[in-house]
């Protein structure tokens, strides 16, 4: 009864952070900073409900010894855990907070308990908790404060866990061990320099750890650490070749590894190492695409695998005794993620999803063959068969590389030439994939307006010479790419190159800020959220477990020549070019882009006289997650295109 009360009050206290009663307008919590912002009309909540309600599903892991797992998906404003006992069963609530919980990972002996993370606002600062499931009882484990702590891995038996920690300096990413009953026993294992370190698999035996060291997208190295007494020993040499190691587990016997690398291939690889010598065998034949996630059946007799070839999924399982892999051909379509094998061996879990469907999770089984859905989440009303199927479209930028990107049709009741939301994927190092849009179909479906997800140079999933064609001062290229999407859209005769915007988030949202000023004649507006406005001051601000693999993607600020491109590439130090109106969406807790990005951003508009809407959520990190924020944001940016693209 009081799990349940709890419920209708989140729900209850997230309307009316939107809704004041009796208003014909949507009134901003206090939670909300915004500027610029006209009057939002209640109608409009309305409007979008059906495509603001669309819910999906993230396995989080399986109970260790019957077929059940945990879950994570939206409950109210936030996303939170579920136990789900059977196919299709809506599952039984654990959580319950004003934060986002999103990943679990059962005690692997009896699944009497389960760990988890949880942070405060957004700030990523991620503290270990403990759910005892007898009593629903949750113990915070770690020391909470301003450190990240992560990569959970169970040692040997079970009865311990090693963990990442940036507790000692707010910079290094060191190794902790505890008892997850005692959180007293906690203590460093191993001290280590970057922020980019984490723990891969522990040895069956309880004797080793694989750590990754991460030093960017292109370039990484695996590492043992000896849980005796501490001592490192290097896997993979460095090189003049950038090399880059991803997920990777000790075989069975312990003899060896299989992991994923771009070592010798263009594309990401799985493959298998010997630990005697070092020898390498690649296992994968995959010429178009990275394979970028696997799981290893617990008795060691097979590896699941996907490989993304065009932006889709292909499964394949590969029999360790035969050493051959087998396409899995009876799987929909769509965009797979989060492979999980059960202790069974045998059934295998999965996310699924595509343009008309949101990710739910499914269990194929490696005996019978047959693939059965396990979860079914809510729509919100959207009619799946009204949803636009994405075209993969190509086209030559400014020095003839090909550029690609997935073009959404808005629904076939408009006519004539369509408005266009050119939307910008981050990381940079991120790809847009032909996925579900979610709210952004009621772009589609209500207002007419073309989609372009493009991948411009340095996106993933091209091979990894294509990865790095926008590092350092090759930078402004990536934003070319879009000047040549701009040509593209001028030859189709479906669509309107008078009636452009962009939009993205993260390095996207530098994106938009950067097309806004490079191409301010050939765009109507556009949106950046939580973007970068100048690269030096983003180096200077960020938190600093970020700052050394940062600069290794966007130039080491320290070195003059690399500070004086980063300042005259930089949106803010060329905003008297920005001539259209901007949208600027901002996380007051961002940890990764600071908010100070956003703020002097507005600010330097502001002072040109220049046209510019702000939002900021003091609860929010790199993005909205509490519901209530992001209809917010919704509402905030369809009046915005309803202005400023389509001039109503």
């Amino acid at each position: 009864m009081i799990r349940k009360y709890l419920i209708f009050l989140i729900l209850f206290l997230s309307l009316n952070s939107l809704k004041a009663q009796n208003s014909d307008f949507i009134i901003p919590g206090d939670n909300l900073i915004v500027e610029g912002v006209p009057d939002i009309p209640a109608t409009l909540a309305d409007e979008l409900e059906k495509y603001t309600e669309s819910k999906s599903a993230i396995l989080s892991d399986w109970h260790p010894v019957i077929k059940e797992m945990i879950i994570s998906t939206r409950v109210g404003n936030t996303y939170q855990l579920k136990y789900i006992t059977s196919p299709l069963d809506t599952g039984m609530q654990l959580t319950f907070f004003d934060e986002p919980v999103r990943s679990a990972t059962f005690d692997p002996v009896n699944g009497d308990f389960f760990l988890f993370y949880k942070d405060t606002d957004g700030d990523e600062f991620r503290q270990i908790y403990r759910y005892d499931l007898k009593d629903g009882i949750v113990t915070m484990l770690t020391k909470g404060g301003r450190e990240q702590n992560g990569g959970i891995e169970w040692l040997g038996s079970g009865n311990h866990i090693a963990y990442t920690s940036t507790r000692r300096n707010g910079a290094d990413r060191d190794i902790y061990i505890m008892d997850p009953m005692n959180p007293d026993s906690d203590s460093l294992f191993l001290e280590l320099k970057g922020g980019g370190w984490g723990i891969l698999d522990c040895s069956e035996d309880g004797k080793s750890l694989l750590l990754m060291e991460y030093i960017s997208n292109s370039i990484s190295y695996y590492w043992l650490a000896d849980l005796a007494t501490g001592a490192l020993t290097e896997l993979t040499e460095k090189s003049d070749e950038d090399i880059y190691y991803s997920q990777a587990v000790f075989s069975k016997d312990g003899n060896g590894l299989y992991f994923i690398t771009d070592k010798d291939h263009e594309f990401r690889t799985l493959a298998y190492m010997d630990l005697n010598d070092k020898s390498a065998k690649f296992i994968s034949n995959n010429q178009t695409g990275d394979v970028e996630d696997f799981d290893y059946s617990k008795d060691g007799k097979s590896l699941a695998y996907i490989v993304n070839e065009y932006g889709e999924s292909k499964l394949y399982i590969y029999n360790t005794d035969s050493g051959i892999s087998k396409l899995i051909n009876n799987i929909p379509v769509g965009v797979y993620g989060s492979l999980s094998f059960n202790n069974n061996s045998v059934d295998l879990a999965m996310t699924i999803s595509s343009a008309r469907s949101s990710r739910d999770i499914y269990v194929y089984n490696l005996n019978s063959d047959v693939l059965t859905r396990w979860t079914e989440s809510d729509m919100g009303g959207i009619v799946p068969e009204e949803l636009s199927i994405p075209e993969l479209i190509k086209w030559k930028s400014f020095d003839g590389l090909e550029i690609s990107g997935f073009y959404y049709k808005p629904h076939p009741k408009f006519t004539g030439k369509c408005p266009v939301m050119i939307d910008i994927h981050g990381g940079p190092a991120s790809q847009s994939r032909p996925g579900y849009l979610g709210s952004y179909n009621y772009y589609l479906n209500e207002l007419g307006i073309a989609i372009i997800l493009p991948n411009v140079r340095g996106s993933s999933g091209f091979g990894k010479t294509f990865l790095k064609l926008d590092n350092g001062f090759d930078r402004k290229n990536s934003v070319k790419d879009i000047g040549a999407l701009l040509d593209r859209i001028e030859t189709e005769p479906l669509l309107d190159p008078d009636r452009v915007m962009v939009i993205g988030g993260s390095y996207g949202g530098y994106m938009s800020l950067a097309v806004s000023v490079d191409y301010a004649d050939r765009i109507r507006c556009a949106v950046d959220v939580v973007g970068i406005s100048n690269f030096n001051t983003f180096l200077k601000n960020t938190e600093s477990y970020r700052r050394d693999l940062r600069r290794v993607e966007y130039g080491d600020e320290r070195d003059p020549e690399m500070y004086e491109f980063l300042e005259k590439i930089s949106p803010l130090n060329n905003a008297e070019k920005i001539t259209k109106p901007i949208l600027i969406v901002q996380g007051g807790n961002d940890p990764r882009v600071p908010r100070t990005e956003a703020e002097q951003m507005m600010n330097t508009i502001k002072s040109l006289n220049g046209i510019v809407w702000y939002l900021e959520a003091k609860d929010e990190g790199h993005g909205f997650a509490k519901k209530s924020n992001a209809d917010f944001q919704r509402y905030v940016t369809v009046m915005f295109v309803k202005k400023y693209l389509l001039g109503k």
